[in-house]
Formats: C-alpha cells, structure tokens, sequence
C-alpha cells in the first residue's frame, strides 16, 4: 500500500503489483515487478512470485538450486537507476547535491529543463511534497513519455505537484513566480536572462553539464549578468571502502566523474551583486578567451 504523502514509499507486506530487488550473495541484483502466479528464473533456479507477496519485506527467499536471495522493495536511489530509459539519468549523488545545495524544500515552486527520463524528477517531487510544483520541460516527445511512466510507476499514478510540458523552456512564460530553475541541459547559459526573469528574489539556479567547457561558458554567464550571487561550482565522486577484518582499503571501483553542478542565487531584481575582489589569474581572460566576461574584465585586465 502507497502512503497519500506521494513519497513514492510503500509499506506493509508485498503485494502484486509491487516493484522487489532480489540480491544475491555476490551482490548481484534483479528488480523484478510481482504478479500472482508469475515466476522469475534465473541461471540458480526459479523463485515464484507467489513466494514473495504477502510477506514483510526483508527477507531470504531460496531457489529450487538452493541459491538465497535477499527480497526487500528498492528504495529510490535503487529504483531511478534502474528504471527504463530513454536519455541518460542523473545519478543518485548528484540529484541529492541538487536537492540540498538548490534547497529543494517542502512547497517550493520548481521549474526543470530536461525532463529526461524522470529521475531527477522523482527527487524533485518528494522533495516538493503535494503541496509543491515541479514543471518539467522536455523537447523530445519519447524521452517525455518514458519519464511519465517512470515517475508515474514510482508514485502510483499521477504526482499532484507534477506538470509536464513537451515543449522548450524558451517558449515558457514564467516571469517572477519560480522558486528554483534546475538546467540539465546542452547550452544552459542560453537559460541565464530567462533564469534571471522567472526567479523570485533570493532563488536559486543549478545547472548539470557533463564538460569543462560547459561549466566555464555557465560559470562566466552569470557573472556576465551581474544579478546573480558568484556561481559555486564543484564535482562529487563517491568512493566505496571494502572493510574485511584487517584488510580495510578503498574498493578498486568508483562512481567517478558524471557532470559538474553550478549553483547561483538571484539578487533582488535590479541590485548588482558585488564584483570579485581577487584579481583573475594571469591569461584567464586573455585575447585568446572568447566568452563572457564579468563586468569591468578585459583582454588586459
């Protein structure tokens, strides 16, 4: 049974209809959905759906071949990168550096450009609450369609605060009544004037990309624009440790590099934020540099 919070959370014991991850004693996992009189098969033998629903989550369920497997519901980190997709996710780590460095709360209005495949969005929405709103603009009609169904299999059925727009952020006319605008996009500095009317005072931006390039022409434009705080900008990269009795060293694999995040938040409209008081480093917006430049920066400077 799903709680009327719209926290995608489920409770009580499993029940058709219900999403499981089967893990088993290698740490290999199987997300699987369960329907009365289904069987699952896998290369250790079958295990019956109907072994699963009606018991408390957390559990061992054993194979005909005698292998084990851990059966609990997937929490939302599991399920997002799991989910069907159509454009590349945006990953656990980064949609929680979103949610707390953007600060995502209860009630906020959000406004988000590329849906993709709906999993920052499912963030976004606990985050919000019913009493939020998250709009999502998606351009391409399949990707919008496969994040619908994620986040609608995730929710139970339609999210309340959830409105998602196939269309382009360019042709949206939110003018002062956005808490927070999060870009995952190719080119979000064609975004910033936009950002820069749609955002209340005291909002944030956040924009994802994956390459330096993109971070320094986002980075530059809203210094460029003068209203907006200085742009933080960093990376997270998650590392796992294997702990083992005495050997206790890090895991020989890691979640690595997936984007860099850039927030920056709105001065009240017309106020100047102050400039930088640190001189650029020698050459950093040199005749070679071709973008743009923060107020009072040239090729000399």
């Amino acid at each position: 049974m799903i709680e009327e919070t719209y926290s995608g959370v489920r409770r009580g014991p499993l029940a058709a209809g219900d999403w499981v991850r089967l893990t088993d004693s290698k740490g290999r996992k199987h997300n699987i959905c369960l329907e009365a009189g289904a069987s699952f098969f896998t290369n250790k033998g079958e295990i019956k759906h109907d072994a699963l629903i009606g018991r408390e989550e957390g559990f061992v369920v054993t194979t005909q071949a005698g292998a084990e497997y851990l059966v609990f519901r997937p929490v939302m980190s599991q399920y997002v990168v799991s989910m069907p997709r159509g454009a590349a996710v945006i990953y656990p780590k980064d949609a929680s550096q979103i949610v707390s460095a953007a600060d995502i709360y209860p009630g906020a209005r959000v406004v988000e450009a590329g849906a993709g495949s709906g999993a920052l969005t499912c963030h976004l929405l606990r985050a919000v609450g019913p009493n939020g709103s998250v709009t999502s603009y998606e351009v391409r009609d399949d990707f919008a369609e496969i994040a619908r169904r994620n986040v609608e299999q995730l929710f139970a059925g339609p999210h309340p605060a959830w409105n998602l727009v196939v269309g382009n952020l360019a042709e949206s006319s939110h003018d002062g009544d956005v808490d927070r605008m999060i870009l995952d996009m190719v080119d979000p500095w064609e975004y910033v004037d936009l950002a820069g009317r749609a955002l209340v005072s005291g909002g944030f931006v956040c924009a994802y990309v994956a390459t330096t390039t993109q971070l320094s022409r986002v980075v530059e434009t809203l210094r460029a624009h003068g209203e907006f705080t200085e742009p933080q900008a960093w990376e997270s990269l998650v590392r796992d440790w294997h702990v083992e009795g005495l050997a206790v060293r890090p895991d020989h694999k890691m979640l690595g590099h997936t984007a860099y995040l850039v927030t920056a938040r709105r001065m009240a409209h017309g106020e100047r934020a102050p400039l930088k008081k640190r001189r650029p480093a020698p050459g950093a917006y040199g005749p070679d540099y071709t973008g743009p430049r923060p107020p009072g920066v040239t090729p000399e400077t």
